[in-house]
């Protein structure tokens, strides 16, 4: 056995996780800050360990910007009563959250969020066909959201239920065919040399723009995000598929929704804004030193936490799409729009060849 690889391997995994799930209380903070800068509020900005206010000028400050505000909002989920319905089917009511969280988690598997550091990839799993794997268990998650709305045994999570199902099986269609073109151009399925690639030739998004619209787009209706939240619609359906759930079970699908915009925003910046790769900087060949290594990684990071914004920012200027509309840009026109665009990239790549 080799335990070198082992142990790289696991400490690998614990800071990926630690990563996913600090981004992702995060990223409620940056929604929360983001959504009163657009209204015109102040946001989070009173939280504080008691302790902050004998710290002189950096206590007061991290107060304001609501740096603690997440690690409250953990603790208050903790510490909420955990109730269970009693109409509840109580072993879907309670597999629901888990089968929820489990994908987003699984999906990062697969991403290298760096080059090297000393002689480690930094990529927990570099398959061969990664993105395949991420499309495998992307579908997956669903299940979770329909358990969810059926175990509550009530109307409100049942429609949202029903409506998440129809609504991703419909936008991972045109999701997965969104990436053909990308397949086309590199000849590749690992998504380090995908990355590669585009070190060496400019990145995907000036070969495969509508690839990414249509990448985007669907990756919105994926994670049940505004203009596309019906599963969730508030002022529709209560609150959806999770209407029923409260304390931590509750917190896992609030997870699930911002693991899975980290990990929708990761493959975006792999597949198409060249990973961890800077178009000015002359970093062709992954990194030899420590130094570019770590500065590999907070490339990545940085882009990701872009498009995070980018999404927060949508959910805050655009109204919610009827239902009717939102199957209809699915599959009349994202649909034909993807098989268009496979088909011209292939003709332009069969012309040039």
């Amino acid at each position: 056995m080799d335990w070198n690889f082992l142990i790289f391997t696991v400490v690998k995994i614990v800071i990926v996780l630690t990563l996913l799930h600090t981004i992702a209380g995060y990223a409620v903070l940056a929604e929360r800050k983001i959504s009163a800068w657009i209204q015109d509020r102040v946001g989070p900005n009173r939280c504080a360990p008691p302790f902050m206010k004998f710290v002189p000028v950096v206590g007061p400050l991290l107060t304001r910007m609501g740096i603690f505000q997440p690690a409250a909002d953990g603790l208050k989920f903790m510490l909420k009563e955990d109730f269970t319905p009693a109409g509840a089917r109580k072993a879907y009511f309670w597999l629901a959250p888990a089968v929820a969280v489990i994908p987003s988690i699984l999906v990062v598997a697969v991403i290298p969020f760096g080059s090297y550091l000393g002689h480690q990839k930094m990529v927990i799993a570099d398959l061969n066909v990664g993105i395949l794997y991420t499309f495998g268990i992307v579908s997956l998650g669903v299940y979770g959201i329909v358990l969810a709305g059926y175990a509550a045994n009530s109307k409100y999570p049942m429609f949202g239920g029903i409506r998440s199902s129809a609504q991703m099986i419909s936008y991972e269609i045109s999701m997965g065919m969104s990436v053909i073109p990308v397949f086309l151009i590199t000849s590749q399925l690992n998504l380090s040399n995908i990355i590669n690639w585009q070190t060496q030739h400019g990145w995907l998004i000036l070969y495969a723009p509508l690839s990414l619209v249509i990448f985007l787009v669907a990756s919105f209706a994926e994670t049940n995000r505004t203009p596309f939240d019906l599963p969730e619609a508030e002022t529709e359906l209560v609150g959806g598929y999770h209407t029923e759930y409260s304390s931590m079970k509750f917190a896992l699908f609030f997870l699930a929704e911002y693991s899975n915009i980290t990990a929708s925003a990761g493959m975006m910046v792999t597949l198409f804004f060249g990973g961890w790769s800077l178009p000015f900087w002359g970093l062709d060949h992954p990194a030899t030193t420590m130094l570019v290594g770590i500065a590999h990684i907070l490339i990545f990071l940085v882009k990701v936490c872009l498009l995070i914004s980018l999404f927060i920012w949508v959910r805050w200027m655009f109204p919610r799409f009827r239902y009717d509309q939102l199957m209809d840009l699915g599959w009349r026109r994202f649909i034909p729009l993807a098989l268009v665009n496979i088909l011209v990239t292939a003709v332009v790549l069969w012309m040039r060849s």
